[in-house]
C-alpha cells in the first residue's frame, strides 16, 4: 500500500476527494480543512493500493495539484486493516508488478545527476578494478562492480526514452560520458603512479590472467549477460526490490572494462584497450536496450490491466 498526503486549495478539495473516492483501490480517506499553512489549503490523506497508485497520481497531476498544492507519496510497510486488504483486492493486477512512473522518473533523475559523489564512486570503483585486473584478482573485480554507480544513468536513459523526457535523457547521457571519461583519465594517472611505485607492471598486464582476461575479450555472452542484467535491474527499480540491484551490479563488466582500458592505454597495450572498450560498449548497449524494452513491456501490460479493470468495474458494482 501507498500513503498519499495532499495539500489542495479549498476550492479544489471536493474535486480531489471525488477523484480519490472513485479510484478503485483507495481507502482510509481523511480530509482536514484549513490545516495546511505553506502552501495554505486543506490536507487530504488516503491509502491506495500500489497497483492503483500510478493512475491516481497521474490524475492528480492532471488536475494541477502538484502546481497549486502538493502531492507526497510514501510506502506503507505495515497496514493492519480489512479495508486496506479489500482495496488491494479490488485494484487490478498485483502490487509487486506495479510501476509508479512518477516515482521512477524522479528516482532516475536523482541517480543520473552528474555530482561529485557520483564521480567519486565511479572513479574509486574504476581504480579498484584497475588493481583487480593487474593482480588478476576476481574478488577486487566483483567489489569494483558493486561500488560502481553507473546503473543510475543507464536506468535514466531507459526511462527517458519510454517517457519521452529529453532533459532526463541528456542528463543521463552526460553523467555516463563525463563520468566514465573522468574515471578513466584518473585511472590512467593512477596506473602511472602505481607503476612508479613498482606495484603495476607491463608484464602483469600482458600475462594470461585467467581470472580476468574475459574483460578485454568480449563475446556473445557479454551482450547476453548485459541484456539479462538490464531486465533484472529495471524490474528491481520498478518493483521497489532494490536489493536485486547489487546482483545486477556484479553481473555486468562496465567498470572493470573501463579500468582495463585505462591501464592498457597507460602501457600502450592498445589491443587490450580496444577489446576492453568494446566490452564496455557492448554492456552499456545491452543494458539500455533491455531496460527500455522491459519498461515498454510493463507499460503495455499495465495499460491492458487498466482496460480490463475499467470493463469489469460496472459489473462489479
Amino acid at each position: 500500500m501507498l500513503h498519499l498526503r495532499l495539500i489542495t486549495p479549498p476550492d479544489r478539495t471536493d474535486e480531489v476527494v471525488g477523484l480519490v473516492e472513485k479510484t478503485v483501490g483507495t481507502t482510509h480517506l481523511v480530509v482536514v480543512p484549513g490545516a495546511a499553512r505553506n502552501p495554505q489549503g486543506d490536507v487530504v490523506m488516503c491509502d491506495v493500493a500500489r497497483e492503483a497508485g500510478d493512475e491516481l497520481v497521474g490524475s492528480l497531476r492532471a488536475l494541477g495539484i502538484d502546481k497549486c498544492g502538493s502531492i507526497a507519496v510514501e510506502n506503507i510497510d505495515l497496514s493492519l486493516s480489512t479495508r486496506a486488504q479489500q482495496a488491494a483486492d479490488d485494484a487490478p493486477g498485483e502490487g509487486a508488478d506495479a510501476v509508479l512512473w512518477e516515482h521512477l522518473t524522479d528516482a532516475t533523475h536523482e541517480e543520473s545527476t552528474l555530482s561529485l559523489t557520483y564521480i567519486a564512486f565511479l572513479t574509486l570503483a574504476t581504480m579498484i578494478a584497475a588493481c583487480g585486473v593487474v593482480l588478476d584478482n576476481a574478488i577486487l573485480i566483483v567489489g569494483a562492480m558493486a561500488v560502481g554507480p553507473e546503473f543510475g544513468p543507464l536506468a535514466g536513459l531507459c526511462t527517458a526514452m519510454v517517457r519521452r523526457a529529453p532533459r532526463l535523457a541528456l542528463r543521463s547521457l552526460i553523467a555516463l560520458l563525463v563520468g566514465f571519461a573522468i574515471a578513466m583519465a584518473v585511472t590512467v594517472g593512477f596506473s602511472y603512479f602505481m607503476d612508479w611505485q613498482g606495484l603495476f607492471s607491463d608484464a602483469q598486464l600482458a600475462a594470461e590472467r585467467p581470472n580476468t582476461n574475459f574483460i578485454y575479450r568480449p563475446d556473445a555472452f557479454s551482450f547476453i549477460v548485459a541484456v539479462l542484467a538490464g531486465i533484472a535491474g529495471t524490474l528491481s527499480l520498478t518493483s521497489a526490490k532494490s536489493g536485486a540491484l547489487v546482483g545486477v551490479a556484479i553481473s555486468v563488466t562496465t567498470v572493470p572494462a573501463a579500468a582495463n582500458a585505462a591501464v592498457a592505454f597507460s602501457y600502450h597495450e592498445y589491443k587490450q584497450a580496444w577489446g576492453s572498450s568494446e566490452q564496455l560498449l557492448l554492456n552499456l548497449l545491452g543494458i539500455i536496450l533491455a531496460g527500455t524494452l522491459t519498461l515498454l513491456a510493463q507499460k503495455w501490460f499495465w495499460s491492458t490491466q487498466r482496460k480490463r479493470g475499467t470493463k469489469s468495474s460496472p459489473s462489479g458494482t
